[in-house]
C-alpha cells in the first residue's frame, strides 16, 4: 500500500506460489553484481514486505532522469510513493519444489532493480526464479534501510544517470551502455550457475537469506532473458552474446542502442510486446530487420497503453497525475499487464519447452484479444521495407 492513497498498491502474484525476494550483491568492484531476487518462497504469517523504492537516492536518480529539480521531486516522489511495498516477503525461506526455469531481467534507462516488481513477482508467483539486474548506467553500489554492506570499509558511491554533453553523438555511448548491460546480466547469469552447483557465493550484503538453500533447484536448460525499454535493446544484446538465453521478451524496446551489425547473430526467438503510445516507424522497421523465415519471432501491441504501462508507477498513480506524468495509458493496468504476463508465460511455456498449462493463453501470443493489435498498429511505408 502507499501512504497517500490506500488503494493502490503493486498487485500480488497470482500463480500457486508465494513469492519471496532477497538483494544479492557479489564483489563491489565495477564487475560487481547486484540484483533482486525473486523467488517461490514458502508460506509465513505476517511477512515483512521490502520498500518499494529502497532509499530516498533513487528518487534523485528518477528526477534527473525526468529533468526535475531535485528537492521538488523528492517531495513529490516520497509524497506518492514513499510508504509503497512490494508484494514479495523480504528474506522469506526458499520453497523447494523440483526445479525453478529461471529469468534474467533488465530495467529502462533511468529505472532501477525493483521498479519492475509486478511483473517479477508475477513471473516468480508462476514457478521462475527471477533475477532484476541492477545496472550502473544510474547507481553503483547503493545500500538500503534492510540491506548493509558487511563491511563498514566499503565506500557507497551513487553513479546518477548521465544526460548527454552538448554535441555529444548519442550512438557510441548507448552501444557501449547496451553492452556493458548485457554483460552485467550474463554475471548475473554465471552467478545464479555458481550458486545451483553449490559453490559459496558470498553476499557482500548482510541478508539473512540462505543461498545455498537454492543448491540444485534451478533447471539451467530453461533460461530466458526479459527487459523493457533500454532492457528491451539488452535482449537482444544478450541474445547475440549468450547461446544459454533460449529465447527473450522485449517489452516496448528502445532499438537506437543497438548496432544492426549484430542482428544475423540472434538465433533465438524473440517476443516483442508493445505499447500504442511510444512506438514510431523507425523504432518498429528496426525490430522487422530481426525478423526470420527460421527463427520465430513475435509481436503485439497492447490497446491503450503507454511506454510506462510496464513498471509498477502505472498501478501507484491516479488518473490525474498517472496521465499527467504519462506514467497511465487509457487502459485499467491490471488488464494491460495481465495481457503481457500471460502472453509472456505462453511464449516462455513454447520456447523452454515447459510442462505447463501456460498454452491456455496461446492467442495472445498472436494478439488475438480486444485489447490488442498483432504485430503493430504504426503503419509502415511500404517503401521503408
Amino acid at each position: 500500500m502507499c501512504g497517500h492513497n490506500n488503494t493502490m498498491s503493486i498487485p500480488p502474484g497470482k500463480g500457486p506460489h508465494q513469492v519471496g525476494c532477497t538483494d544479492l550483491m557479489v564483489g563491489h568492484t565495477v564487475h560487481g553484481t547486484f540484483l533482486r531476487l525473486y523467488y517461490p518462497c514458502q508460506a509465513s504469517e505476517n511477512p515483512q514486505l521490502p520498500d518499494w523504492v529502497p532509499c530516498r537516492e533513487y528518487f534523485n536518480g528518477l528526477a534527473d532522469f525526468m529533468k526535475m529539480n531535485r528537492a521538488l521531486s523528492e517531495r513529490i516522489f516520497n509524497y506518492l510513493f514513499g510508504n509503497c511495498k512490494t508484494p514479495a516477503a523480504w528474506n522469506a525461506s526458499f520453497k523447494r519444489d523440483g526445479k525453478y526455469p529461471v529469468i534474467i531481467f533488465s530495467h529502462g534507462l533511468g529505472a532501477f532493480r525493483t521498479l519492475y516488481s509486478a511483473i517479477c513477482v508475477e513471473l516468480a508467483s508462476q514457478g521462475f526464479i527471477v533475477a532484476s539486474v541492477e545496472h550502473r548506467c544510474l547507481l553503483s553500489h547503493p545500500s538500503c534501510d534492510i540491506a548493509k554492506p558487511v563491511s563498514d570499509n566499503l565506500e557507497e558511491v551513487w553513479m546518477y544517470y548521465r544526460p548527454l554533453k552538448s554535441g555529444e553523438n548519442e550512438f557510441p555511448l548507448r552501444n557501449k551502455q547496451v553492452k556493458q548491460r548485457a554483460d552485467e546480466c550474463i554475471r548475473a547469469l554465471d552467478i545464479l550457475f555458481d550458486i545451483n552447483s553449490g559453490k559459496s557465493v558470498e553476499n557482500v550484503l548482510q541478508c539473512d537469506f540462505d543461498l545455498s538453500t537454492m543448491e540444485n533447484s534451478m533447471d539451467l536448460c530453461r533460461i530466458a532473458i526479459m527487459g523493457h525499454s533500454f532492457g528491451g535493446a539488452t535482449v537482444i544484446e544478450c541474445l547475440c552474446k549468450d547461446v544459454k538465453f533460449k529465447c527473450g521478451v522485449a517489452l516496448d524496446t528502445w532499438m537506437f542502442p543497438l548496432d544492426e551489425e549484430i542482428f544475423p547473430g540472434v538465433k533465438q526467438p524473440i517476443f516483442f510486446i508493445n505499447s500504442e503510445k511510444f512506438q514510431w516507424i523507425g523504432n518498429i522497421i528496426r525490430m522487422k530487420k530481426l525478423d526470420s523465415a527460421i527463427f520465430p519471432r513475435k509481436m503485439i501491441t497492447i490497446k491503450g497503453t503507454v511506454h510506462q504501462s510496464f513498471p509498477d508507477f502505472t498501478f501507484l498513480t491516479g488518473n490525474w497525475i498517472g496521465r499527467l506524468m504519462k506514467l497511465k495509458g487509457e487502459i485499467d493496468p491490471h488488464i494491460a499487464l495481465d495481457l503481457s504476463n500471460k502472453a509472456t508465460l505462453a511464449f516462455l511455456q513454447r520456447h523452454l519447452n515447459m510442462d505447463r498449462d501456460f498454452n491456455q493463453w496461446d492467442p495472445l501470443i498472436d494478439g488475438k484479444d480486444d485489447n490488442l493489435i498483432p504485430g503493430t498498429n504504426i503503419t509502415i511505408p511500404q517503401s521503408s521495407i
